[in-house]
């Protein structure tokens, strides 16, 4: 696609307005309800899917399958990365009230750095076509990784501070308790960073290591840094709402990264022989179409496996509750 630098902020200024308007309705600290929350994850949904229509109507097919293969595929990476967050918001504690806020913040932080991940990749691409390589083999190895992470089914699992927020944390002196939204108090004559600042420089700076496969992902449906980019930008948008909206279903999503390891192998290896043809190797292109395909296919089934392989759990807690109502029943008889 050829866009203009017009058509580039003209899209920027019209997602920065939706963003405004998102954080308007969620300026308020306050706890999340299924229905706010499934509204606008509705509304997020249904802008996307129109703006893909728009780029079928007005550039064609060709660019509105690599966006809609593009969102799916970041979408679904972003629900994995859910599970990171919900580690994160019980190591910090964040009240319910909060969280919100937090995500919030965690987003436009993610935005950011994902902007400067696409602008670096389209310069490496344009310039290197070996970087395909590169990209393959690190997204055909970190398919592997989750395998093995998913594998080991660790149920003890717990966020673990990285490097910078240690650093952060050992040169600024921090508040034990929130203070509302504040992100830093004046105590004592010293100024204090508070849990807040510090929860949202962990959500932000762990975006870091999920662009790592996010991004060489996406580039492998397609080079257009524009279709990149707005495809994370609507994936990541509904974000926030989409934690509160799944938040107990998460954990019914056993196999989800067994799919996104197929879906990731599967773009590595499209990765490795799309650089292989550009070499001058005669090796066969996987089309948009199969892509699509794939990554739809792989994510039904991955949610159907899931939810048939967690029955048996439902059914057990099922009992285990009309169990309890059973014996509390029977003791209030006893004592009448």
């Amino acid at each position: 696609m050829d866009v203009s630098l017009t058509m580039w902020v003209l899209t920027v200024v019209v997602l920065c307005a939706f963003i405004a308007v998102d954080f308007f309705f969620g300026r308020k600290p306050h706890e999340v309800t299924l229905k706010e929350a499934g509204t606008w994850t509705i509304f997020w949904v249904v802008l996307a899917v129109l703006f893909g229509i728009g780029l079928a109507v007005f550039e064609g097919g060709t660019p509105s399958s690599e966006f809609f293969a593009g969102y799916v595929t970041e979408k679904s990476l972003s629900v994995d990365n859910l599970f990171v967050f919900v580690l994160i918001m019980t190591k910090f504690a964040v009240p319910a009230e909060y969280q919100a806020r937090v995500l919030m913040v965690g987003v436009l932080i993610a935005l950011v750095l994902r902007a400067a991940f696409i602008a670096a990749g389209a310069a490496m691409i344009a310039n290197f076509s070996w970087v395909f390589y590169i990209f393959g083999a690190f997204l055909i190895w970190t398919a592997w990784k989750l395998i093995k992470e998913a594998r080991s089914n660790d149920e003890d699992e717990e966020y673990e501070e990285n490097r910078f927020l240690k650093m952060v944390e050992k040169r600024f002196p921090a508040t034990d308790q929130y203070h509302g939204t504040k992100l830093w108090i004046h105590e004592n004559g010293r100024r204090l960073i508070t849990p807040m600042l510090i929860v949202m420089l962990a959500i932000g700076s762990t975006d870091i290591l999920f662009a790592l496969d996010s991004i060489p992902a996406i580039f492998g449906l397609t080079e257009d840094a524009y279709i990149v980019f707005t495809a994370n930008a609507f994936a990541l948008m509904g974000l926030r709402q989409l934690y509160f909206l799944i938040g107990g279903l998460l954990e019914k999503l056993v196999h989800l990264s067994y799919g996104l390891s197929v879906i990731l192998g599967f773009i590595g290896v499209k990765l490795v022989l799309h650089a292989l043809h550009e070499s001058g190797v005669d090796t066969p292109e996987i089309s948009i179409a199969v892509s699509l395909t794939v990554i739809c296919g792989v994510l039904i089934v991955t949610t159907i496996t899931s939810l048939y392989a967690t029955r048996g759990e439902r059914a057990a807690a099922k009992a285990a509750k009309a169990s309890e109502g059973s014996g509390t029943e029977e003791s209030a008889d006893h004592r009448s």
